[in-house]
C-alpha cells in the first residue's frame, strides 16, 4: 500500500503559483492525495490531479475545483492529447520519457512547476534507482531549449527529510 502525503504543499509550488494564470487549468501529475492540488485547488485554480493510484484519486473525488483521474503515465498513452493546460504541477515524480510531452501540454505563457529527485538522493533514501534519478543539470538542459527558464535550483535541500533535488519553474513561449 502506498503512503499518501496530504501534508503541506511543496514551498516550490507555493513560491510560483502566482505566476499561473488566475483562474486557470494546472495539471497535477503523479498527484498522490493530492497536498499540491488540494492547495492549489483553495486559491481558486481548477485542478486536474491525475495518479496511478486509485487510492489516492479516491481522496480527492469531490474536492471542490478538482478532477480526479485515475491514470497509468507510464505505460499507457498520455490521458490528456491534445489538452493545453495553464500551469503543469509535478513534485517528486519522474518518467524521463514525459518531460517533453509536459512541456507540449502548457498553454502559451503556460507555467510549469516541477521538483523531483536527483543523484545523491541515495544517501537520504528512496529512490535508490537511478531510472529515478536526474543527473546534475539533467532537467535544465531538458527544458531549457523547450521553455523559456524561470528559475533552477539543483542540491541537497535541508528541511525535516533531507533530499537531493532538482527544482525548475519554466514558462512556455513561443520563440
Amino acid at each position: 500500500m502506498a503512503h499518501f502525503n496530504v501534508a503541506n504543499p511543496s514551498a516550490w509550488v507555493t513560491r510560483f503559483a502566482p505566476l499561473i494564470r488566475p483562474g486557470g487549468t494546472v495539471l497535477d501529475v503523479a498527484c498522490g492525495s493530492g497536498r499540491n492540488a488540494r492547495w492549489l485547488a483553495r486559491q481558486g485554480w481548477r485542478v486536474e490531479a491525475v495518479d496511478r493510484y486509485e487510492a489516492a484519486i479516491a481522496t480527492l473525488q469531490g474536492v471542490e475545483n478538482i478532477s480526479a483521474r485515475q491514470a497509468d503515465l507510464e505505460g499507457a498513452p498520455w490521458p490528456y492529447p491534445g489538452r493545453k493546460f495553464d500551469s503543469i504541477v509535478v513534485c517528486r515524480y519522474l518518467h524521463l520519457p514525459l518531460l517533453p510531452m509536459l512541456a507540449e501540454s502548457l498553454t502559451e505563457n503556460g507555467i510549469l512547476i516541477y521538483e523531483t529527485f536527483m543523484a545523491g538522493q541515495e544517501q537520504f533514501g528512496r529512490p535508490r534507482n537511478p531510472d529515478f534519478l536526474l543527473q546534475p543539470n539533467e532537467m535544465l538542459k531538458v527544458y531549457s531549449i523547450m521553455l523559456e527558464v524561470i528559475s533552477f535550483e539543483q542540491g541537497i535541500m535541508s528541511g525535516s527529510e533531507p533530499a537531493a533535488l532538482q527544482r525548475i519553474c519554466a514558462r512556455h513561449t513561443t520563440h
